[in-house]
């Protein structure tokens, strides 16, 4: 196979490749090891990350649905102290880009995580911004463009490390949210986090999850994912990490055509322990195919040029 440069730079954030895994699908690296070649990865997105342990939500908090999943895990963690003890020290090895995803309940929980953190071998921060502002009634940071950057800025103001936003899709203006974090300071945006929904079983006539709702994944969201990041490509000029429903190769390529730099593999990572290496190999074989030596040459493809627009 003819060699193709894979690696891409996301705003000073290099990765060897852009295939990446999804937090909260992948613990934190190492429990997929005997289904994966680690050092093949791009970057892990590790487990959601919070500033004590967290023992999450009850259960039931998992559900199936057509095409795919609801959870409702409430950032089950062990905290960012023992993350930094036990786990960092066991991952920093591996030439995956280490990412951290962090949550909070209050801007000055993010600002203290990314202070902890900002540490060698941790190669970048994500912050998710679909968690309930305890001051704001439960309100999610990022569903007001305000909340999201106050968010961002308190972070930067305690790293020097890539910032990567993670943009919820239950808002009215996705372009809205991602201007005001590009504004704020964050080097990257990574979208989309789950879809809200909910499940009823209707012999019980009760909800399923016992948290009622939870958060919608997998094949089924795929399509939303892919207008969400086509929009945010044409209304900012950072960097994006696509991810809803990437299950194949053919996924991530729409992805990297609507404009996303970098993809991250969720729920399939349930279903086929092995589907990154899959989707890594078959990238490489669609830019072979298709005459390509880089895949930065194929990000944004499908979006009209102004002068071009019939």
């Amino acid at each position: 196979m003819a060699k193709v440069n894979l690696e891409v730079d996301l705003n000073g954030l290099k990765l060897q490749n852009p295939v990446t895994t999804a937090s909260g699908t992948f613990g934190f690296g190492p429990e997929y090891y005997q289904y994966v070649d680690l050092n093949r990865l791009g970057g892990v997105m590790v487990k959601g990350t919070t500033l004590n342990p967290k023992q999450g939500n009850a259960t039931p908090r998992i559900a199936e649905t057509p095409s795919g999943m609801l959870n409702a895990i409430g950032l089950q963690n062990p905290g960012v102290d023992h993350f930094l003890k036990k786990i960092l020290p066991e991952i920093r090895d591996y030439k995956f880009e280490t990412i951290v995803n962090i949550s909070g309940n209050e801007v000055e929980d993010y600002a203290k995580l990314a202070s902890k953190l900002n540490v060698e071998g941790v190669g970048a921060l994500e912050i998710n911004i679909s968690c309930p502002n305890v001051k704001k009634g439960g309100l999610a940071f990022g569903t007001q463009p305000e909340m999201a950057a106050s968010v961002v800025q308190a972070v930067r103001v305690e790293t020097d490390l890539p910032l990567i936003t993670k943009l919820s899709p239950n808002v009215a203006d996705i372009t809205e949210i991602a201007r005001a974090v590009e504004e704020a300071g964050t080097d990257v945006i990574s979208l989309i986090n789950t879809l809200l929904g909910m499940k009823i079983d209707i012999n019980s006539q009760k909800p399923i999850l016992a948290n009622k709702m939870g958060g919608l994944s997998g094949p089924a969201i795929k399509p939303v994912a892919i207008r969400m990041v086509y929009q945010v490509a044409q209304a900012v000029q950072v960097p994006l990490i696509g991810m809803g429903g990437i299950s194949n190769a053919d996924d991530a390529i729409e992805f990297f055509l609507a404009g996303a730099s970098a993809i991250s593999v969720g729920t399939a990572n349930f279903v086929n322990p092995e589907v990154t290496m899959e989707i890594l190999d078959g990238i490489e074989e669609y830019l072979v195919e298709k005459g390509y030596r880089d895949i930065n040459d194929i990000i944004g493809k499908a979006i009209e040029k102004k002068n071009n627009i019939v």
